[in-house]
């Protein structure tokens, strides 16, 4: 994963929903733009018990 990001699942969190909030309108255009294997980003927000919801654009 991108070594700019939080590797701290609950700071990942707040960062991928601020960006998600605040620059990016899906999860596909931030892991684009990123360089985020979205796969993989699911899967670690996911182990630390979040899924995304697309219609409001955020992991929750």
């Amino acid at each position: 994963m991108n070594s700019s990001i939080p590797s701290d699942p609950f700071m990942l969190l707040s960062f991928i929903n601020m960006k998600l909030r605040d620059e990016f309108p899906s999860l596909d255009e931030l892991c684009s733009t990123l360089g985020i294997e979205r796969t993989r980003l699911e899967q670690r927000l996911g182990a630390a018990g979040f899924e995304y919801n697309k219609e409001n654009n955020k992991f929750w």
